[in-house]
Parts: structure tokens; sequence; C-alpha cells
């Protein structure tokens, strides 16, 4: 008998080909008309093979449409049907969509539904979800164990879930100041793969060492000691672990903590205070030895502030500041220079202008000190040509 035209309307539609369909409408972006295919599979009783593969898929369309809850009902749909691939990577999906809104419940299932659907493949991925929720219940012993099962690895190509598994709780473990653990972590995440973020979590490992052999040098060199005994650690020793100590922990943020170690190495005795000054002033410019103040000194009014500014580490904000002031007082000046015509008046109040702008700083203070003081050497008389408070007493 020969087929005719409605015969074909009972031909089992190729789900496999209507699956390939709807992955293609949806990498070119046609992502209504690849939920339409999708779910043309998923109600039409398909295999579970492809009825899987396609709720997997309409999951991801209908996410990246906005449409959260029905992704999430379309990953139930693929998860039901406990295909080893398809399922598992459709609780993966809906764990990583209910921890990315906060619902940590949720997400804590989908990851051990995961586990239970045995595919080895993510099972690291599924430890490492599951150890982060532990850490958000305060949970350590639990998270601990999740930790270490995420670090072992599963099936051949998890290389990449086990180093992202390393790399989060070596990060948590430095944050809770428990870096020998961390370097355990990191080793185990590079004998799976070398990574570069791991490489990196490594070097700071060995900053935290670091900054721990050297607190231990100044804790040692404050030890008391009798009066008539030598220092327990020489001075240039000393003032070394100050300096590397203070530079370690303003790298790591700690800009109080440095400017502590600083003003403690400061505290020392004269013989330490002095090496520790002369590593705190370490290319700072040097005054004009023919600028002397009565007495000798040498006028470097503006050297406590860079002095501050390198112990609280806060250089670049002074830098700033004197770039500010010193781009708005040159703009001041040059707008009426600028001009094809200018009144005297006008030159005069960009001129008053200018010269108080330092004054919005708090080294401004100590700039018109000094220029009264410059003025009253070059006029030289014994008493300020200039009135107290200048420029704002005037």
């Amino acid at each position: 008998m020969t087929a005719t035209h409605d015969d074909h309307a009972f031909d089992a539609p190729d789900f496999a080909s209507l699956c390939d369909q709807a992955r293609d409408l949806a990498e070119s972006g046609h992502l209504t008309r690849a939920a339409q295919v999708y779910e043309q599979v998923v109600d039409a009783g398909a295999p579970e093979r492809y009825r899987a593969q396609a709720a997997l898929g309409l999951a991801v369309v209908r996410h990246d449409m906005g449409e959260i809850d029905a992704a999430r009902r379309a990953d139930l749909l693929a998860v039901e049907t406990a295909h080893p691939e398809y399922a598992a990577r459709a609780a993966y999906h809906l764990a990583v969509s209910y921890e990315s809104t906060g619902e940590l419940g949720h997400a804590e299932e989908a990851w051990s539904r995961v586990l239970d659907l045995g595919n080895e493949r993510y099972t690291p991925a599924a430890h490492h979800g599951l150890a982060r929720m532990a850490e958000e219940q305060a949970a350590p012993g639990r998270a601990r164990e999740h930790w270490q099962q995420a670090l072992a690895g599963g099936a051949a190509g998890t290389e990449a879930a086990v180093t992202a598994a390393a790399r989060d709780y070596a990060e948590r473990l430095l944050a809770r100041g428990e870096s020998a653990t961390a370097e355990e972590v990191i080793q185990q995440g590079l004998a799976a793969r070398d990574d570069a973020g791991l490489r990196l979590l490594l070097g700071a490992v060995h900053v935290e060492h670091a900054i721990g052999a050297f607190s231990s040098v100044v804790a040692e060199a404050n030890a008391e000691t009798e009066p008539e005994s030598q220092p327990a650690v020489p001075a240039a020793t000393t003032a070394t672990a100050v300096e590397l100590l203070a530079r370690l922990l303003a790298v790591r943020g700690d800009a109080t903590g440095a400017a502590e170690v600083w003003e403690g190495g400061l505290d020392q005795p004269a013989e330490v205070a002095a090496e520790v000054r002369a590593r705190l002033r370490r290319g700072f410019l040097q005054p004009d030895p023919e600028e002397v103040v009565e007495g000798g000194e040498e006028q470097s009014w503006w050297e406590p502030y860079v002095e501050a500014a390198v112990l609280q580490d806060s250089a670049p904000m002074l830098t700033g500041e004197l770039f500010v002031a010193l781009s708005r007082m040159y703009a001041t000046l040059a707008a009426p220079l600028a001009a094809e015509e200018y009144r005297s008046g006008q030159l005069r109040e960009a001129l008053e202008e200018a010269v108080l702008l330092p004054g919005q700083y708090v080294w401004g203070r100590d700039l018109y000190d000094d220029f009264r003081d410059r003025l009253r050497r070059a006029a030289g008389s014994a008493t300020h040509v200039l009135p107290e408070g200048w420029p704002y007493a005037r």
C-alpha cells in the first residue's frame, strides 16, 4: 500500500533534530522560537533522553529571557528524568539559579540532587556548592568535609572545578588568617591544574609568612631587657624588619597597622629610631643646603607631611592634593593673562584667589607661614613684613 500524505502525520517526530534546531535558534538569539521548539519536544512525550535534553535547554533559554520561575520549573522536569547527563546539568543549573538569588536552602537541596544523580563530572562542583552553603550557615565542620571532597576531584574533565574550589577555599582561609592551611589547599589545586589565580594566592601566602617572620623580629626587639644589657636585636636588623613589615602591611591594605609599626619603630631608643627614620625617609627630596633657618637647621616645612604620608600609606593622596592645588592656581592665574584684554584689577583678584587656594588643605597654613618667614628674611627684617594670619588677616 502506497503511503498517502495524511499517513505522514503519524510519523514519529525527529526529536534529535528538533533539539538541534532549538539549540541553533538559541545560539543565534531567537530565544522565543527556541523555547517553543523545546516545549514541543517536552510536551510530545519524547523518550527520556530527549525530554531531559529539551527540558534543560528550555531552562537555559527561559533563564536568558529573564523568566526565572519558568526556568526553574523546566530544570525540575529535567531532574525528574534522572538522566545521568542532562538531569545532573539541570540540577547544577537550578542550584546556581537559587544561589544567585540568595535562596540558600533551595540551592543546598539542588546541589544535593547533583550528588544523588551520581555523575562524577559534577561531583567536585556540587561539593564546592555545599561547602559554600555550609560556610554561610557557619557550620565549619560540614564545610570542611565538602571542601576536602571538592578538592579530591572526580572524573576526567573536573580539573577546572577543583581549581575553582581551591581558589575559593584558599581565599577564605587567608581571610581567617590560616595561611598554612591555605598553602596546602593551593598546592592541591595546582596539582589538579596550573592556575594563575592559585599562583597569585600562593604569593599572598608567602607575604603572610613574611609578615609573620618580620613581626617576630619586631616583637623580639621590643622585648624588655636590663638597662645595662645589649639590645636583643641589632639596631639595623630592627629597622629593616620595621620597614619591611610596615610596607608589606600597606601592600596588604592595612594602612593602620603599617602606621602603627612605623610609629613603634620611631619610639625605639635613639639608635634604632634614627635607622627607622632614615628608612622611612628614603627617596625624599633633599632641600637646598643654602636655605637654612636660625639654628642651622635645613628649611623643609613640607617634610613632616611627606613623612606622615609615607607612614600612613597616603602618599598618593598628598600628591593628588598638591597637583590639584597647583592646577587650580595655574588656571586661576592664567585666565586673565590669556584674555586679549584684561584690567589690573582682574589680575589682582586672580592673584588673591590663587594665593588663598592652598588654605583649603591641611598643609596650606605651613606654606603661608614659610612664605611669611622667607619674605621677612629677604627683607632683612627682624619682624614679619606680612601680618600674622596672612593671607586671611589682610
